[in-house]
């Protein structure tokens, strides 16, 4: 079952639950008058709950006890008759049940809403968190750890909190009242009862220190399943093309198992110290039965005042007894909660600095200076970059696979910040720029670009928001797709399915770029955005990308020499360095890398096509 948690006393909750408290705070402020009313409530159902064995006291003593010794004389301190006083303690049976009952609702109702609004809330924020946590976090966290956190952990807290911590918070200050009423009826018997409480807190609080680690643990392996599980479906076409299902269900499987063993582990704790507690109450009962049945026989108390008394030492201790399942179910709520707190806590590496403003206009000149950047510390991905582009110029950024292009553009967007050196937009550092106004300034166009399980028009939108319905056409005729989508099924206003997998791949990229397109940014990015179409398609889209960049500053990640070999500033990156820079002339003059791989991909091609190409000096 793998290593064994440590184990704790229940102080290991106290932390998590009080930095949880901390954290929601401001969430729970909002709800005070509802949390307050309905915890008035909740004072009044307990107050009704230690009435309840008082009428049975009154119609044992004054009536039942003298009635059996034939007493010619039933004294009462009401001055009632007996059939008054038993009709009236009849009467208030079922009055003060009627009370508690509506106290309780009112008190169960304010509680659960002030709950769910809160959790809601939280919800809604972990969700913006998530949104702007930088890339780094997110390629270092699972996609399905991170939607449990956001779903079933949330829902797991709300659960906990409405059917277990409330019945737990009203039966702890009823617990109190009772305790106060025993001892003002008999503190020797009162002592007796309480005599278990030491034995109980020191049981429970190490038994519940473990559950509360095994829980911890079990949340992490469901998050590890739902990350598994969304990753083989996300690539279920891989998975079935490399007849992966054998080794990844057993991978599955053994995830599996962990988390099962850890969720039993947790259930035999709590059922185990709940048997515990059952035995040590009966055992006290049994005791304070004993003894007080010998302090009613010398007139201490009276038989009806003993069964009051035992009517709370029994209503007291069930709660006791199942207080194990209680704390061991809120301490799993507080595993769940500590992992959304730890979202909400995480400072994210890209984020608006102090005293950042709205971008202005951009008009599109942008500079690197000496930027080095790593995804972890002494792993360098790009090393001293330096280079200038004019507003308008259209750059290719070309090199071998793993070299660093894509990081490189991805530092113009902020994805990520460089370890040294800066960038300069329009003379500016792009870091004193806020983040959502650096961004809607530029387009960008990805090889696999990703579109949204909702309408074309949506889609298209998306690029900016609010836009009109006549914006969204002409971004879509400049993008060569306005005639295949009055062809779909309800044109514009067709649903499209899950990442765009109705459309064809030029139909996605279209889609693409007329996103891109209404956006009239002044900086645009392509990674690859012809990659993997058929001739056909990619003219198309070719077209429409020359129509998206006309004007703008343009940086272009290709592997296809060729098709950027007109392009203003040719950068050439291998190793995470620019090696060479220059136009496509200067390039073939200098005869290095970018003439050297140039010429061979010429060659390919005139084998492939049986062409012969003049190859540029």
């Amino acid at each position: 079952m793998g290593q064994r948690p440590k184990e704790k006393d229940l102080k290991g909750v106290i932390p998590g639950l009080l930095r949880i408290l901390r954290k929601f705070s401001p969430y729970i402020r909002k709800q005070r008058f509802t949390i307050v009313g309905a915890f008035f409530a909740l004072l009044i159902e307990t107050g009704l709950r230690l009435l309840e064995p008082w009428p049975l006291k009154y119609v044992f003593d004054n009536i039942l006890i003298p009635a059996h010794n034939n007493s010619t004389h039933i004294p009462n301190s009401f001055g009632l008759n007996p059939v008054m006083l038993l009709t009236l303690s009849a009467l208030a049976i079922v009055g003060i049940t009627g009370l508690g009952s509506m106290a309780a609702y009112l008190s169960t109702y304010g509680m659960s809403l002030a709950v769910v609004e809160v959790l809601s809330e939280v919800r809604g924020q972990v969700f913006d968190r998530l949104q702007r946590l930088s890339l780094s976090f997110h390629q270092q966290h699972k996609s399905g750890d991170l939607i449990t956190r956001v779903t079933a952990d949330i829902e797991k807290m709300r659960l906990v909190t409405i059917k277990t911590a409330l019945p737990l918070l009203t039966n702890i200050i009823s617990l109190l009242g009772m305790l106060a009423i025993m001892y003002w009826l008999n503190w020797e018997l009162a002592l007796v009862a309480t005599a278990i409480f030491p034995f109980l807190t020191l049981l429970t609080s190490k038994t519940i220190g473990r559950i509360r680690s095994f829980a911890k643990q079990h949340r992490d392996s469901e998050g590890v399943l739902a990350a598994t599980t969304g990753e083989t479906i996300g690539a279920i076409k891989v998975v079935q093309v490399l007849s992966l299902q054998e080794m990844l269900h057993s991978i599955f499987a053994a995830q599996n198992q962990k988390s099962l063993d850890e969720a039993i582990e947790s259930l035999k704790l709590s059922a185990a110290l709940e048997r515990t507690v059952q035995v040590l109450m009966a055992v006290i009962i049994a005791a304070v039965l004993w003894r007080g049945s010998h302090v009613v026989l010398h007139k201490g108390l009276t038989p009806g005042e003993l069964l009051v008394f035992m009517t709370y030492l029994k209503n007291a201790f069930e709660p006791m007894r199942k207080l194990s399942n209680q704390v061991g179910q809120i301490a799993k709520a507080t595993a769940s909660g500590e992992r959304v707190v730890e979202l909400l806590e995480y400072e994210p590496n890209v984020r608006d600095l102090p005293g950042a403003e709205k971008a202005h206009p951009f008009f599109g000149a942008i500079r690197f200076e000496n930027v080095s950047f790593g995804y972890s510390t002494g792993k360098e991905i790009l090393k001293n970059i330096s280079f200038a582009v004019q507003p308008g110029q259209q750059v290719a950024v070309v090199g071998p696979s793993g070299s660093g292009k894509s990081t490189l553009l991805s530092l113009i967007l902020r994805l990520y910040d460089p370890d040294s050196g800066r960038i300069l937009i329009d003379s500016q550092d792009l870091r004193e720029y806020t983040l959502d106004s650096l961004r809607q300034q530029i387009s960008v166009v990805l090889q696999d670009s990703v579109l949204f399980a909702v309408s074309v028009q949506e889609n298209i939108a998306y690029g900016k928001l609010g836009s009109s319905r006549k914006e969204v056409e002409q971004a879509a005729r400049l993008a060569n797709a306005h005639e295949f989508i009055m062809q779909l099924p309800q044109g514009y206003e067709t649903v499209l399915g899950e990442r765009g997998g109705t459309l064809s791949g030029g139909q996605r990229q279209r889609i693409a770029i007329a996103r891109a397109a209404i956006r009239q940014a002044p900086i645009v990015i392509l990674d690859e955005p012809t990659t993997g179409l058929d001739s056909a398609s990619e003219q198309i889209v070719n077209a429409a990308l020359e129509k998206l960049t006309e004007g703008q500053t343009t940086f272009t990640i290709s592997h296809n020499l060729r098709a950027v070999q007109h392009a203003d500033i040719i950068l050439y990156v291998e190793g995470g360095s620019i090696l060479e820079q220059g136009t496509h002339s200067e390039l073939m003059r200098l005869g290095g890398h970018y003439a050297t791989l140039y010429q061979m991909q010429s060659i390919i091609d005139s084998e492939q096509t049986g062409d012969t190409y003049a190859i540029e000096a």
